[in-house]
């Protein structure tokens, strides 16, 4: 296994309101039972509008999933560990991501199990277990995870965790086969605890630039890069808030 450092850069991008569905998986504005109400500030306008109506069904076949996760942009092989390193709203923040060997099954599909620990001041706040998959067209969707908030050495809070199938909870892509500039979309969704959305704003021959939202807190706004063969290299608030984090070291699996 190899190490890798790499820096992030930061750049900022004219928002693009469009919506992109997921071939053959989602059905993006068709009418159903399943609306999703919009839990933002009716006053504001959305950061992200996937333009349909608030309404979404994604359509899961366990048949269509397979195994790996292997989209350049969000490798996930067993092993491999990325090691994050800046500040949040003034206090330094270190974040660590680690692929387990665990697998869990969701909705009939084997998700690969990632932890993601983060320390502020050098202690323990959230210590995280996240749920990915990959379908055959290499679009990779988020199934669940388990956060505990830590204070202290004790779990505080499990607000946030959720599991695809369970109690409503809805799956969502974390990154797209193909990305495009526009593409907007669910990343998960568990209304009224998990609700984030990405719009991608660049697209280079070796990154992906994202901006993701959340409307259960409006006023923050984030923008991500993905680097090819490696993944997320940096994050950003540009909205309210500060805070920063970097890829400070890479461990391919």
């Amino acid at each position: 296994m190899t190490a890798t450092v790499i820096a992030m850069t930061t750049r900022s991008v004219a928002l693009v309101l469009l919506c992109a569905a997921v071939t053959g998986l989602s059905a993006c504005g068709a009418e159903t039972s399943s609306d999703v109400s919009s839990t933002a500030s009716a006053s504001a306008a959305p950061v992200i509008d996937l333009g349909d109506g608030g309404r979404y069904t994604p359509v899961i076949d366990a048949a269509n999933f397979v195994d790996t996760v292997d989209n350049p942009y969000f490798p996930l092989t067993s092993g491999s560990r990325w090691v994050y390193e800046g500040t949040s709203d003034g206090e330094s923040e270190r974040t660590e991501v680690v692929v387990t060997g665990e697998r869990r099954s969701i909705l009939g599909i084997s998700a690969i199990v990632v932890r993601d620990t983060v320390s502020v001041a050098g202690q323990v706040v959230e210590d995280t277990y996240d749920w990915f998959a990959q379908d055959r067209e290499g679009n990779v969707w988020y199934l669940g995870e388990a956060s505990r908030d830590i204070e202290n050495g004790a779990v505080v809070s499990t607000a946030g965790s959720w599991e695809a199938g369970v109690d409503g909870a809805l799956p969502g892509i974390v990154m797209k086969a193909s990305p495009a500039v526009g593409d907007a979309y669910r990343q998960e969704y568990y209304r009224g605890e998990a609700e984030d959305l990405a719009e991608v704003l660049e697209v280079g021959a070796d990154r992906v630039v994202t901006k993701e939202w959340n409307p259960l807190d409006p006023d923050v706004v984030e923008e991500k890069i993905y680097e090819r063969g490696v993944g997320l290299i940096g994050e950003e608030k540009v909205r309210g808030g500060d805070g920063a984090l970097e890829l400070v070291s890479y461990t391919a699996g």
